[in-house]
């Protein structure tokens, strides 16, 4: 047994099974994250034709794609908190997108248009189904990778 941070006994088995769990956790959120991209890019083209010149729903599918790959690539290179909360954020705000235009008919907003689209179809469940599960795993790895705090040389050079 070794000590934590806090002073606490840790057991050397628990802390390589916690990391093992964050890192299984992590791998499937960026499998997650790049179902949710690749759907979103095979879209795009389609659904820009409806405004051609401007902000349409291609766009806004391949900005939904760019911040999953930046945010699964963040994951892969770093799966802390913050990175685990970053996933959570765009798997949870294109459900929460996906879900909005699909039951409520939301009228053009400025340059963003109207995206009401009352049906269920392959691409759409899958990309839904991908944000879900993300999410969810997302979570549960924000919630179980270590605080990390400032150590006390840390803290007295940055007053």
């Amino acid at each position: 047994m070794t000590a934590d941070a806090a002073g606490g006994p840790v057991v050397e088995g628990h802390r390589h099974g916690a990391s093992l769990l964050r890192l299984g956790l992590a791998t499937a959120a960026v499998a997650g994250l790049v179902v949710d991209a690749v759907v979103h890019l095979e879209l795009a083209p389609g659904y820009q034709l409806a405004s051609p010149g401007g902000i349409g729903e291609g766009t806004l599918f391949r900005i939904e794609a760019a911040l999953a790959i930046v945010t699964a690539l963040g994951l892969l290179l770093r799966p802390a908190r913050g990175t685990f909360a970053a996933a959570f954020v765009v798997a949870a705000g294109g459900l929460g997108a996906v879900l909005l235009y699909r039951y409520v008919d939301v009228p053009a907003l400025g340059p963003v248009p109207s995206m009401y689209e009352p049906v269920w179809y392959a691409e759409k469940t899958v990309s839904a189904l991908a944000e879900a599960i993300t999410a969810g795993l997302a979570s549960a790895g924000a919630l179980l990778a270590p605080q990390t705090r400032p150590t006390p040389k840390a803290m007295s050079t940055s007053r």
